[in-house]
């Protein structure tokens, strides 16, 4: 899996070419891509930052993720590292509003990335299921977050979280008239989307937020 490609204006250089063969194909994405016109996905490229924002929104809604990420930010300085988070410690975390298991989780990743544990340079050339399965060695990440990490970091196209609330949510309300839906269910919708799984993932989040999440 070659690594990603921006335009110049920080769009994916796969974008342009996934919306038109989304609309082409499916219903849903041929009205709901058009209503979220000149945003696209988009990261801070920062490996680490990624990764701890991911386990903060672990289990938790878009809007609570964001006021506990603003008070790590405040508490443990704007420019968050491995450092910065070892540095601050359990007590600051916890007093940031992580639980404790959360605290235990990020820990961790700062000792992974400090000791050179993981070897972020290397995983722009690995496939898919080689990152994630580097990634879930690591406390508290498991495959949700190595997903969310090929989303909003590595950028890959063809990414389907099928552990995620949002994309099952948005999947019944849009294409089950607000019916439950099941993995199983999840996935046969997503048929017609490959290789564009993230792409479509992620304006079907927007039909949630319209505001993206950035990582």
């Amino acid at each position: 899996m070659p690594s990603r490609v921006h335009q110049p204006n920080g769009k994916p250089d796969y974008w342009d070419r996934a919306v038109s063969e989304l609309m082409k194909r499916d219903r849903v994405m041929r009205k709901l891509i058009p209503s979220h016109p000149a945003v696209w996905l988009e990261s801070r490229g920062n490996p680490f930052v990624t990764l701890a924002r991911s386990i903060v929104g672990q289990q938790i809604s878009v809007k609570a993720a964001e006021s506990v990420w603003q008070r790590v930010l405040r508490n443990c300085g704007t420019r968050l590292t491995p450092a910065a988070v070892m540095s601050a410690g359990p007590e600051v975390l916890r007093n940031s509003g992580l639980s404790a298991r959360k605290v235990e989780y990020i820990l961790d990743l700062a000792e992974h990335f400090k000791r050179r544990l993981v070897r972020p340079a290397r995983w722009a050339e690995m496939d898919d299921e080689a990152v994630i399965e580097e990634l879930i060695d690591i406390r508290g990440i498991g495959r949700w977050t190595a997903e969310m990490f090929l989303i909003f970091n590595l950028q890959r196209p063809n990414v389907l979280p099928l552990d995620d609330i949002g994309l099952l949510r948005a999947i019944s309300l849009l294409y089950y008239s607000g019916e439950p839906v099941s993995r199983f269910e999840a996935r046969e919708v997503a048929q017609s989307w490959h290789p564009w799984c993230t792409v479509a993932t992620w304006y079907l989040w927007r039909s949630l937020d319209p505001i993206p999440v950035e990582y």
